[in-house]
């Protein structure tokens, strides 16, 4: 099949890549005529993993193609995926500028029928939105299709290719027959494409990703109270996971979520409520305690220094949201920096991933170190705010000779709290009791 993809950020990538990936030929469109001519050259502009395998190999094979002009791909793909951002207006709205405006392109451009896929996370009604701006121009027939992703960045390619579930909202036949055909390939082991209306289908996107945040929000929450009675958040989360209603996943406490979708989705979803003159009482809260959660280590960090962190050297491991991503939106670390800093201490941090994204949002400073350990020199604490496979089984002995104290405050909860007590550090974490 023909597919164009608009747009080349994680989920316009991704998709083009994957699709690519079973025999369709695909046009990707981006107007960043600096990133396109990287990709023709074989470069990928973001880091996820398995991506880079599957690029090379579809372009060599020519099945993904790259271009800045919407008229070369409008004229390639019967089906047009719109990956375009919907960013967080300062109501905490989706802004839906980019999408409507390349929908109206669209509308002027078409020469056949097309099926107009709405891939990003867009609020109730937009593909009524996108049909109506399309119709003021389009001279031929085209459908409007709402298909959702559910792309965990770090696993993208994986949830791509063995997806749980499709969702496709349509109320097209036609346009219904060519979104089966397409990802049949998909879903060759039994999972649903599940069919249901546009609408539907736009706020299953948002329902999925609230309802996972108030799942976390909840279970910092637990973590938090944990720590005022003397439970043990590890055994209250093991307690509860078992509980097929409940399941495992979804239930770590930490330093809040963060990322592209959570925040964004949540509040999105908020503001469409109060639009409709519906007070969404539990989004309300999860946004509340999430802001707050992103500093819960800050109280300890400052009682440890007796509330002086003024000429403190801190080491920051993980800089990006959630391991195997350079993705820094909306991340937790920014704010434990942020909070860092105004209180003066000095900060050398370390990444596997997402140091050049956060350098172009704090330049200078910032100390920044290319490897784990350089992080740690001299350093008075070592604070964890991202899961990365790398720090969960250290060197201690390593770490007590660069720190110059052995404290680590993890927001994360990497360790065992009785090993390292063992290994003599003051450890702090979430929902645990501490080990001096």
């Amino acid at each position: 099949m023909k597919i164009t993809v608009i747009g080349t950020g994680y989920v316009g990538l991704v998709t083009g890549t994957c699709l690519a990936e079973t025999g369709n030929e695909v046009v990707c469109v981006d107007i960043d005529a600096e990133k396109v001519a990287k990709m023709q050259s074989g470069i990928v502009p973001i880091y996820e993993p398995h991506l880079d395998v599957l690029f090379d190999r579809n372009i060599d094979a020519g099945r993904l193609t790259f271009t800045t002009s919407l008229e070369e791909g409008l004229e390639h793909g019967q089906i047009v995926f719109l990956a375009l951002p919907t960013p967080e207006d300062e109501d905490g709205s989706a802004d839906l500028s980019y999408v409507l405006n390349v929908s109206e392109e669209i509308g002027k451009k078409i020469k056949d029928y097309k099926v107009i896929v709405d891939k990003s996370t867009v609020p109730v009604g937009t593909a009524e939105k996108v049909h109506a701006v399309i119709a003021k121009n389009a001279q031929c027939e085209f459908d409007v299709v709402s298909n959702p992703e559910f792309l965990r960045e770090g696993f993208a390619v994986d949830d791509f290719l063995k997806p749980e579930r499709i969702v496709v909202g349509s109320s097209s036949e036609r346009a219904t027959a060519l979104m089966q055909k397409l990802y049949a390939p998909f879903v060759r082991s039994g999972n649903p494409i599940i069919i249901m209306d546009e609408k539907s289908a736009e706020l299953t996107k948002y329902a999925a990703n609230s309802f996972l945040a108030a799942k976390i929000t909840f279970m910092n929450e637990i973590a938090n109270y944990c720590e005022k009675v003397g439970a043990d958040v590890d055994k209250v989360r093991v307690g509860m996971g078992t509980d097929s209603r409940i399941g495992k996943r979804f239930l770590f406490p930490g330093i809040g979520y963060g990322g592209s979708c959570f925040p964004k989705d949540v509040k999105a979803l908020q503001k469409a409520g109060k639009d409709e003159g519906f007070n969404f009482q539990i989004l309300n809260s999860v946004i509340e305690v999430n802001k707050k959660q992103k500093t819960i280590l800050l109280p300890k960090i400052e009682s440890y220094f007796n509330n002086d962190l003024k000429g403190k050297k801190i080491a920051i491991w993980g800089l990006a949201f959630k391991p195997e991503t350079d993705d820094i939106r909306e991340a937790p670390s920014i704010d434990v920096m942020n909070a860092l800093l105004e209180k003066g201490a000095t900060l050398s941090v370390f990444d596997p991933e997402a140091m050049p994204n956060i350098k172009k949002q704090f330049g200078d400073k910032l100390t920044y170190k290319n490897a784990m350990y350089d992080a740690l020199e001299g350093a008075d604490a070592l604070v964890i705010c991202t899961e990365w496979s790398i720090f969960r089984t250290p060197n201690y002995q390593k770490l007590k000779q660069l720190l110059a104290s052995p404290v680590i405050f993890d927001g994360r909860n990497l360790y065992n709290v009785e090993d390292m007590q063992a290994e003599g550090f003051t450890y702090y974490s979430v929902g645990r009791k501490t080990a001096n």
